[in-house]
């Protein structure tokens, strides 16, 4: 149920392991993407996706009728924030669906993050007995396995990232690590649903905290007159207790940064009290992107004299890292706060087809007052972008040290 980042990776490995699968996407536009053999997901190459529609083992559709008679189902569907709340409606409805055609001895699987400890056993389990007229952990099977996939990632992948499984009973466990053991290399069982749903989201939230600890330290360095890139090497020096991260325009990537604030309104709700470091956090993460432009100005009025209103920005990256489309990036955001404040702006981004930006070739590089580099893209020549460029704003820390070229 769901064919976008999570789902599409758990179908091609459910078809590799031999499973013949359904892949139910409501989305028009993916499922024709689908039906082409062009995958709409970052790191499941074209190649692969047309094996799968050739073994005749996968199928991707909208239509209802072609659930009926499944042995596993996994919900994969996406819980985006609205206004810093989690919208459980693309789960609801997929629950709702599957619950017309669950028949007795059947398994399902959330794998969509949840918006808080719970959503497995408290929101999915009554849709699913309700229009079912059946029991789960009795007629039928009820798990989580939260998702761990991160496009793009060639190291890790779905077989050989270590996986979370749990289930409503001992049994419903039992059958959904039986699954998941014929497609993973390492299955990792948790004690209760709950266990696992709070796992997956605290894992989001420690990355989603050390981003905004290593940005606000970019900006403390600055105003020290202190590369934070060197500081944080000296830094990752310490062989005991130190974990990586890199400052950036934000947190970017399909569960960042919502997935955190999950975790915060789950701890509100029943005493009224927040995990307030996430939520500190992710006050500093969201005004990231604002804190960049305002380095951006910075640097055009010290080398330049030069306001942004009516300066050529060319910003260089739009997507999530390495994920097709520009949901959830604060790159996207950089470039409307530039707009927004009067500069003329070009973005070019090999990963984004279609939108008001995406430019294949921009103009030459000297033409333009500042570049900013907001995502590491495959296909951008950084030796060029050195040699051409009066001024460049790196946020991502990879540019060779020039003097025309600044880092946060």
């Amino acid at each position: 149920m769901g064919q976008g980042p999570i789902g599409l990776p758990l179908a091609m490995a459910a078809v590799e392991a031999g499973h013949h699968v359904i892949g139910y996407e409501p989305d028009a536009r993916c499922l024709e993407q689908l039906r082409g053999g062009v995958s709409p997901v970052e790191g499941i190459p074209d190649r692969t996706l047309e094996a799968a529609l050739k073994s005749g083992r996968y199928r991707a559709t909208c239509e209802e009728e072609l659930l009926a008679g499944f042995d596993v189902a996994v919900i994969a569907m996406p819980t985006p924030r609205n206004a810093r709340v989690a919208d459980l409606g693309a789960v609801r409805e997929a629950a709702e669906t599957l619950a017309r055609h669950v028949r007795k001895g059947a398994t399902v699987v959330l794998e969509s993050t949840a918006a808080h400890p719970g959503t497995t056993r408290t929101i999915v389990r009554p849709i699913l007995e309700a229009l079912s007229w059946m029991r789960a952990g009795t007629s039928f099977h009820l798990g989580f396995s939260p998702a761990r996939v991160e496009p793009g990632n060639e190291q890790w992948s779905l077989t050989n990232t270590p996986k979370i499984v749990s289930g409503l009973t001992e049994k419903c466990r039992d059958q959904v690590e039986a699954f998941y053991t014929g497609i993973t290399q390492n299955v990792v069982p948790a004690n209760s649903l709950e266990e696992a749903e709070l796992a997956k989201v605290f894992e989001d939230a420690f990355r989603y905290v050390n981003i905004a600890l290593v940005n606000e330290l970019c900006r403390v360095a600055h105003t020290l007159d202190v590369t934070a890139g060197h500081a944080l090497a000296l830094s990752g020096s310490d062989p005991v207790g130190f974990a990586t991260f890199t400052p950036g325009p934000g947190a970017d990537g399909h569960g960042l940064p919502v997935d955190p604030v999950h975790l915060s309104q789950h701890g509100r709700a029943p005493q009224e009290k927040a995990f307030r470091l996430v939520e500190l956090a992710q006050e500093i993460n969201e005004a990231q992107p604002a804190y960049v432009v305002g380095r951006l100005q910075d640097g055009l009025d010290t080398r330049h004299g030069k306001d942004l209103e009516g300066a050529r920005v060319l910003a260089l990256g739009l997507a999530c890292r390495t994920v097709t489309g520009s949901r959830r990036s604060p790159a996207a955001e950089v470039v409307v706060e530039l707009e927004r404040r009067g500069a003329l702006v070009d973005v070019v981004d090999p990963l984004i087809t279609e939108g008001p930006h995406p430019l294949c070739a921009p103009l030459p590089y000297s033409s333009y007052d500042a570049v900013v580099l907001l995502t590491v893209q495959d296909g951008f020549d950084l030796a060029r972008v050195t040699a051409e460029s009066g001024y460049v704003l790196d946020t991502r820390g990879v540019m060779p040290d020039a003097p025309h070229i600044e880092r946060l």
